[in-house]
C-alpha cells in the first residue's frame, strides 16, 4: 500500500533528466521541506526539522519539470509515498521517496506564468509528433477582440498585466 502526500519545499539539487532506452522519461531532484514554529519563549519563529525527499517524476510531467523548475525554486509536490530500507556493504539506511502525480510552483512564494506543453513525441500514437502550423494573425478591431485573441492563443491561461515571474530566495 501506498500513501498519497502533498508536499511543500525547496527544490535542493539541479533536476536530473535521463531517458531510458525504451524511450521512458524520469526527471528526479531532492526536495528540503523545512518547518517553523512560533517558540513562545522566545515570542519569535524558529526553524524545526527539515524533511528530505527524492522526488521522481516520469513521463511528460518528467520533460515538463526538467523545463519549468530549478534548484532554490518553492514548489508544491503531491504523489505516492515510498519508504524503503537499503544496504550495501558499508551502510545501510532509509530512502524516502515520493513518485510525484505533479508538480508546481508554490504561489505563496512567486507568481507564475502558464504555457500548455505540447505532447512529447509518440505520446499518444507511437509516432513522432508534428508541430501545428502558425495560423496567421488577424488584426483585431477592437480592444475586446484583443482580449478573446489573447486568450485563445494562451490556451486560457493570461496573467494579470502587473503579474510577472519572481521567484524570492529564502
Amino acid at each position: 500500500m501506498s500513501d498519497i502526500i502533498t508536499v511543500t519545499g525547496i527544490v535542493a539539487t539541479t533536476p536530473r533528466h535521463v531517458v531510458t532506452s525504451t524511450g521512458l522519461a524520469i526527471t528526479t531532484f531532492r526536495l528540503a521541506s523545512g518547518q517553523r514554529r512560533f517558540d513562545r519563549a522566545k515570542q519569535s519563529w524558529v526553524d524545526a526539522e527539515t524533511n528530505w525527499y527524492t522526488v521522481s517524476t516520469f513521463r511528460q510531467l518528467a520533460h515538463n519539470v526538467v523545463r519549468s523548475v530549478r534548484r532554490g525554486e518553492h514548489v508544491v509536490v503531491a504523489g505516492r509515498l515510498r519508504i524503503r530500507d537499503w544496504h550495501n556493504a558499508d551502510k545501510n539506511g532509509t530512502a524516502v521517496e515520493i513518485e510525484a502525480d505533479s508538480v508546481g510552483h508554490d504561489l505563496t512564494w512567486c507568481t507564475t506564468i502558464s504555457q500548455r506543453a505540447a505532447a512529447a513525441p509518440g505520446r499518444l500514437s507511437g509516432e513522432p509528433s508534428q508541430p501545428a502550423e502558425p495560423a496567421e494573425p488577424s488584426e483585431p478591431s477592437s480592444p475586446e477582440e484583443q482580449a478573446a485573441q489573447d486568450q485563445a492563443e494562451s490556451g486560457g491561461f493570461l496573467p494579470r498585466e502587473d503579474a510577472g515571474l519572481v521567484t524570492l530566495d529564502s
